[in-house]
């Protein structure tokens, strides 16, 4: 079998965020060719695509205009995630920043039907909460009107049919949401999602009607329902129930009334198509058929005959396709190149549920090289949020790392979404550390596997993924072979005290408050834990991440450094949380092997 090295990897491209054009026949899209992803735009299948942007940090999102040969997209600066918002004519090429506040977040609210105006959350009247703007499509800077005073987490979720009002998204948590409706005329906002308790309610659309709002929720069901909430009445009825699985979004062309939603079925994507043709009920189409794999981000044509998603799998990179919607005819429109690695050299994983310490089974993604002989060493790569999930999809690191001959162990460990809220609650605060028993048990389960070396098992993690290493290397240092640690918290206590002021109480619902549960906090961090610390460690990180500070590395390292362990420290001054440029990626990930060479 042909080897490729990890720079060959690190160039296979993705193509995401399809948006039409008011045409129908163009579609903007981000694609990372360049080595950062910037706007481009085709016209068809097949077609040659046109590169609209030329910018060395990374584009956000594109979104066209619903009228005009107008695009709006966002950029921040070297990974801050102070992102600006910007329109670009596609006629002329000029491009013009919008909000010009470089200190200040602005989150994407949408054009209005017209394409006259367009909404945008922003934190800049006060860093710690977010309020809501609108602005004329030719207005800069402060010709912004701010609309509604936020004291939270907002974002918005689009314009009413008519243009009169916005829905916004109020996050008191990952898993404690709010929907309110904002008349943007007067300001006048109604909270329409009372509830007790903790609960979801996100991918919120208008009904075509403007009268009726449709969601995603699990406010009275462990997994998420796609649910009707009555505006009038104030009351939610169930539309689809996902059964066992969430349904994790949904999307509406009012017009047309056609409907499209999106199961989670233990990692892998289920799409349905229909029309609305009552309030409660769809008449199901025939919906497209992809690889198997994650399915999201889908966008309407102008008619509603049409819709884009982005598709990616384990074997198959990520490309914007594109589906009829009443036929499920398919078609890829973005050919973002594999590097001319063979796609049948990428390895499909097994799904995999592993036993934990208190017999609750923990799902996971393992691979193996193909033509595998004897034992091999393993990755075992954990996913950050910690409300996230390891999905299906394409990652070109864990393909160079098959192709060289090492298994990868992708677990779902216990606080993962996916899987139900009382499953994601279970590393809450005081709990936290059962996750971390559970990759105990998935290294127990890989010590028992016939293809893997027990010997030559790896700790790898990003963000919250991070700590995950670190604890994992601290609390069983018996059990690993080296630790990889990607911007990832070395101590709760300082990640709270100095992570970016609009983040820290959405953190704290996760993880515990500084007032209440310092103490325990203190006592679960990997670095007043650092002497039990026996494996090699590798620790990468931002110098402009504004979630988890670039102290958190300096104090790991030093701490690990004084117990005489093997450390290397590799710090990017152009980049945040992750690593948005190509030389960059190149040289942490060519690092990342070399490490791993010499240490497992």
């Amino acid at each position: 079998m042909t080897t490729y090295d990890i720079e060959r990897y690190l160039n296979v491209r993705s193509a995401y965020g399809g948006s039409f054009g008011p045409d129908g026949e163009s579609l903007a899209f981000l694609m990372d060719t360049t080595g950062t992803a910037q706007v481009w735009t085709v016209d068809g299948p097949g077609e040659w695509p046109v590169q609209r942007t030329f910018y060395d940090d990374r584009i956000t999102f594109v979104d066209y205009s619903p009228e005009r040969e107008e695009l709006a997209f966002g950029k921040d600066q070297g990974g801050n995630e102070r992102a600006q918002l910007y329109t670009l004519d596609t006629t002329t090429g000029e491009i013009t920043n919008r909000t010009q506040r470089p200190g200040a977040k602005h989150r994407w609210g949408g054009w209005d039907s017209d394409g006259e105006r367009f909404a945008f959350a922003s934190n800049r009247r006060d860093h710690t909460v977010f309020d809501i703007y609108v602005q004329d499509r030719d207005g800069m800077g402060d010709d912004a009107e701010l609309v509604h005073e936020g004291d939270g987490w907002l974002s918005l979720s689009g314009w009413s049919p008519d243009g009169d009002r916005l829905l916004v998204h109020e996050a008191h948590s990952s898993f404690d949401h709010d929907v309110h409706v904002l008349d943007v005329s007067d300001g006048g906002i109604s909270h329409v999602t009372p509830h007790e308790g903790r609960a979801r309610f996100s991918s919120v659309e208008w009904g075509p009607d403007g009268e009726s709002l449709y969601m995603v929720t699990d406010h009275d069901s462990d997994t998420l329902r796609l649910e009707r909430l009555d505006l009038s009445e104030g009351e939610l009825s169930v539309v689809e129930d996902g059964g066992e699985w969430n349904v994790d979004g949904v999307s509406i062309h009012e017009e047309s009334r056609r409907v499209a939603y999106t199961r989670n079925v233990d990692g892998y994507t289920d799409l349905s198509v229909g029309e609305l043709v009552d309030a409660d009920r769809i008449d199901p189409a025939e919906a497209a058929s992809f690889p198997e794999g994650v399915v999201a981000g889908l966008d309407w044509g102008p008619e509603g005959e049409k819709y884009a998603v982005t598709v990616t799998a384990s074997t198959d990179n990520t490309n914007v396709h594109v589906a009829d919607a009443r036929t499920g005819e398919r078609e890829r429109w973005t050919n973002a190149a594999t590097a001319g690695i063979p796609r049948e050299t990428f390895v499909e994983p097994q799904l995999v549920h592993v036993p934990s310490f208190d017999g609750r089974e923990i799902p996971g993604f393992f691979s193996v090289p193909e033509d595998a002989e004897g034992e091999l060493p393993v990755i075992v790569d954990i996913h950050g949020g910690p409300e996230s999930q390891r999905r299906p999809s394409f990652r070109a690191v864990k393909q160079y790392f098959l192709n060289n001959g090492y298994a990868v162990f992708e677990p779902n460990v216990r606080g993962s979404s996916g899987y139900g809220k009382a499953y994601a609650s279970l590393d809450d605060v005081r709990n936290r550390m059962d996750s971390v028993k559970d990759l105990k048990a998935g290294v127990e389960w890989l010590q028992d596997h016939p293809d893997a070396d027990a010997d030559r098992i790896v700790a790898y993690g990003g963000s919250y993924g991070g700590f995950m290493v670190l604890s994992a290397l601290t609390e069983y240092p018996d059990l690993w072979a080296a630790g990889v640690d990607v911007v990832g918290i070395a101590n709760f206590v300082t990640f709270l005290e100095n992570t970016s002021d609009w983040r820290r109480s959405l953190r704290e619902a996760e993880y515990g408050s500084l007032d209440d549960d310092r103490e325990f906090l203190q006592e679960i961090s990997p670095t007043n834990n650092i002497e039990n610390i026996a494996a090699p460690l590798f620790v990468l990180h931002g110098e402009n991440d504004p979630r988890v500070p670039v102290s958190e590395a300096e104090q790991i390292v030093e701490d690990a450094r004084e117990q005489g362990v093997p450390v290397r420290k590799l710090l990017f001054p152009d980049e945040g949380h992750g690593f948005s440029k190509l030389e960059n990626r190149i040289e942490a990930y060519s690092a990342v092997v070399a490490f791993l060479d010499e240490h497992v």
